[in-house]
């Protein structure tokens, strides 16, 4: 069956702007629209949507660990309306900072911008402490609650001759990838990205799951319930398909050379 949106399907699309306190009011409102399927992605959108929607079906995407944030029971059988596809966010974190330190091998302090408000972002932090100390790397943490903190995050790591940076994906730093990457390349730091999407706003790397391959395979998910499966039946997947992508373009704006073991790993090289 092939759907034509506006014929036999009808998507009703919400976006909170990276503002988090709306998400629940969002949910609700398509939760009054009677909708069929909800799909969410990340993890503060698909807890939104969990205390509102009841029992309608929920197609989770980019929660790293549904079983821990109690989406799921397990990721072979979820049990209840949640499941979807997840990124491995937190497994991931380690082998980031692991290509960045291999960008910079010389680098001995690091940092890490991050949203302590993000529960999935802690967890996160955790992975990147643990792999910053067995690499015998001083790791500075960078939190930032809102975008008044970014000016003074960045200020915090100048001072602290911070020589490489990773950013951590979450809502707020998102909405402001503009904003962010201005600041990383007025800092001259060779920075690790964990969205793809910062790569069109200058980014220089990134390392993670094709995520357009997974809001592809999130619309099987839907297929299927369409066709009368039910979520708790829906094994939760896992990534199929990782990205490794360099910036030379980024490289050049902060006066940074790409070590060329990097280059010929890269899945795609931005020229």
């Amino acid at each position: 069956m092939s759907y034509v949106e506006g014929r036999n399907i009808v998507l009703e699309i919400r976006w909170a702007e990276g503002k988090r306190e709306r998400l629940v009011e969002l949910a609700a409102e398509l939760v009054r629209l009677k909708v069929d399927i909800i799909v969410t992605g990340g993890q503060t959108a698909t807890e939104a949507a969990k205390k509102v929607a009841g029992t309608i079906p929920i197609i989770m995407t980019l929660v790293s660990d549904p079983v821990r944030d109690g989406f799921a029971a397990s990721l072979a059988h979820p049990g209840g309306n949640i499941t979807g596809l997840s990124p491995m966010g937190n497994e991931l974190a380690g082998k980031r900072l692991e290509l960045l330190k291999e960008a910079v091998p010389r680098a001995k302090r690091m940092a890490i911008l991050w949203n302590p408000a993000n529960p999935g972002q802690q967890l996160n932090f955790k992975e990147v402490e643990a792999t910053a100390a067995a690499f015998k790397l001083m790791l500075r943490s960078l939190p930032v609650k809102s975008p008044d903190d970014f000016d003074n995050a960045f200020a915090v790591a100048a001072k602290g001759r911070v020589e490489a940076l990773m950013v951590s994906g979450d809502a707020l730093l998102n909405s402001h990838r503009s904003r962010i990457v201005e600041l990383v390349v007025k800092g001259r730091l060779p920075a690790m990205y964990t969205e793809p999407e910062w790569m069109s706003d200058g980014g220089l790397m990134y390392y993670g799951p094709d995520t357009a391959d997974i809001y592809r395979r999130a619309a099987t998910y839907v297929d299927k319930i369409l066709k009368g499966a039910k979520a708790a039946d829906i094994p939760v997947e896992r990534p199929i398909r990782f990205d490794f992508i360099i910036s030379l373009k980024a490289a050049d704006q902060i006066g940074f050379t790409v070590p060329p073991n990097l280059l010929v790993r890269a899945t795609q090289v931005i020229r």
